[in-house]
């Protein structure tokens, strides 16, 4: 045997897989209970062992690897526009459709039926992201549907109950052919991008105009989500105006509709999911909604979208945080495992800390969407968009510096923190960039002055005898209240209120202490670095915070 034949490798750390997700994570339990989704801890308990088995993290890895492709015609010639994908995303997708993520709360409605849905969603994404997408469309999608009359499409009699369906079909075929159907989104054009209201796609009725009836649409869309999705939700100028058409994939007598994509993103990350650049010729689409009104149709689909973002990055950001604990507990350095050594353990305390209250936020948010009581509308409106902007600004920078402390380790593609780290960024660009997020949690406190109140109230409240809460409170209190310069000063309001909002969370969980240590880290301190925060009482809490996020490795 030659040197270079020897395996004598020690202090390497084998990856992370055959743990529970939800067993191994107390704030995500926690969170589960506190929010009134405890009777669905069995089925979670079921889906977190699942995703932490090495199938599903094998699945992950391969549908990232392996790349949807794009095929524009069939062996003879005909126009099939089809997007094949890796064996991997379809055992990955046929999971989430089983247990409902695409549509459960909405098939089912029932307290704490979305705070259930938004644990499992948080759950999956720390295993494969792009599943994600198709997942939040349809859900987002299926609200507005549902409210739809019938017109020249019946979408109580031929959609809706595809939708709900608890079967992942992956079939091309009209959908009087298929058992379960999903839906996608196109918004936005080259020349545009979130300023929809410049779109040049012209829709032009089929016949007497108006909500519910058929038009055709030419124009295109610079990124149309999950283009082998069986309908899209479209944004057109018809003569009334800017508005929504929902626009199948096989247009009511069966032909194929006029939708020919044009090519397939080749984006950062996200690269198991399929995003496109498409032409409309002659497509045929139902217009939703009230005429010249598309963007207040499409809105209520991208507020759910907006939510699930938050998870999300919530996902991205427990993985990671996760996967950098299982290391450093492992891996020894100057005579101890990296977990021992005090500047270690109070970057990864902090990590911990971010991770747990981006989940706290993510399932307080859910809750919201079950009640239209004021302050649930107050966190619903406002709260989400603010948290939408603050999660997944910092789960970027969280997932680096996961990675940092995994060393070179961690920057090879062996691991999976290059894809965490790929993933990070896409939620804060997706359904609106952070500026627009921030824009439009001063547009919803302008439009809603009850809700504003209700909200600032409940923050009052939950600031119990904490100076430093009090202080941030009144701070965002006096730049909501403005001095000519709100807009200027957007992304500290949004960013603040999410602070503040997690602490509140936090100070509300048994014994309090991780609750004051964000308030000490992030309300009273100006450095939001990790490891550069003052958690207030030192390793005592980094103990717990470590404890708490990963208790296989303490």
């Amino acid at each position: 045997m030659t040197d270079c034949d020897r395996d004598d490798a020690f202090n390497v750390v084998e990856p992370c897989a055959g743990y529970n997700l939800y067993d191994t994570d107390p704030a995500l339990r926690e969170a589960v209970r506190r929010e009134g989704a405890g009777h669905a801890e069995a089925s979670l308990r079921e889906q977190g062992r699942w995703l932490g088995s090495s199938e599903a993290i094998d699945a992950g890895r391969d549908a990232n690897e392996h790349p949807p492709r794009f095929v524009p015609l069939d062996p003879v010639g005909r126009r099939i526009d089809e997007v094949r994908f890796h064996p991997a995303w379809h055992v990955l997708m046929t999971d989430i459709v089983a247990r409902g993520l695409h549509s459960g709360p909405w098939a089912a409605p029932a307290p704490g039926a979305m705070v259930a849905r938004a644990a499992g969603y948080l759950m999956q994404g720390q295993v494969e992201a792009g599943t994600l997408c198709p997942t939040t469309m349809t859900f987002g999608a299926i609200p507005v549907l549902a409210r739809e009359p019938a017109g020249d499409i019946d979408f109580a009699r031929d959609w809706l109950p595809r939708l709900h369906a608890r079967h992942y079909d992956c079939s091309d075929a009209p959908v009087a052919d298929k058992r379960g159907v999903l839906i996608g989104m196109g918004m936005t054009e080259k020349q545009g991008g979130s300023d929809v209201r410049t779109n040049t796609t012209r829709a032009v009725p089929c016949g007497a105009p108006g909500r519910g009836r058929g038009y055709l649409l030419d124009g295109h869309k610079w990124f149309y989500s999950v283009p082998q999705s069986d309908a899209h939700l479209v944004l057109a100028q018809a003569d009334e105006g800017l508005s929504c058409f929902f626009v199948p994939r096989y247009a009511p007598d069966g032909r194929r509709n006029g939708i020919r994509i044009q090519r397939l993103k080749d984006k950062l990350g996200n690269r198991s999911n399929a995003s496109a650049e498409v032409q409309f010729h002659g497509a045929w689409g139902a217009m939703l909604g009230e005429p010249g009104r598309g963007i207040a149709t499409i809105v209520e689909m991208a507020t759910y979208t907006r939510l699930d973002c938050v998870l999300g990055s919530a996902a991205l950001l427990r993985q990671a945080t996760v996967q950098a604990l299982h290391f450093c507990s492992r891996r020894q350095a100057f005579g101890r495992p990296l977990s021992r050594q005090p500047l270690m353990r109070h970057v990864l305390a902090d990590l911990a800390l971010e991770s747990e209250a981006a989940t706290a936020l993510g399932l307080r948010l859910a809750r919201a969407y079950e009640s239209d009581e004021p302050l649930e509308r107050a966190i619903r409106r406002i709260v989400t968009p603010a948290a939408k902007y603050w999660v997944c600004k910092r789960a970027v920078s969280a997932v680096a510096e996961c990675m940092e402390a995994c060393g070179g380790n961690g920057y090879v593609e062996d691991g999976p923190m290059p894809r965490l780290y790929r993933e990070a960024p896409v939620n804060a660009i997706w359904e609106g960039s952070g500026n627009v997020m921030c824009l439009d949690v001063l547009r919803a406190i302008r439009r809603d002055p009850q809700a504003f109140e209700a909200l600032g109230e409940h923050l009052r409240e939950r600031g119990g005898g904490s100076p430093e809460f009090r202080s941030a409170w009144q701070t965002w209190m006096d730049l909501c209240a403005g001095d000519g310069q709100a807009e200027f000063k957007a992304r500290r309001i949004a960013g603040l209120l999410a602070g503040l909002m997690q602490a509140a969370l936090l100070l509300e969980a048994p014994g309090g202490l991780v609750g004051e240590a964000f308030v000490a880290a992030r309300l009273a301190q100006a450095s939001w670095l990790y490891g550069d925060s003052d958690t207030g009482h030192g390793d005592a809490v980094c103990a717990e915070l470590l404890a708490r996020a990963w208790p296989p490795g303490d």
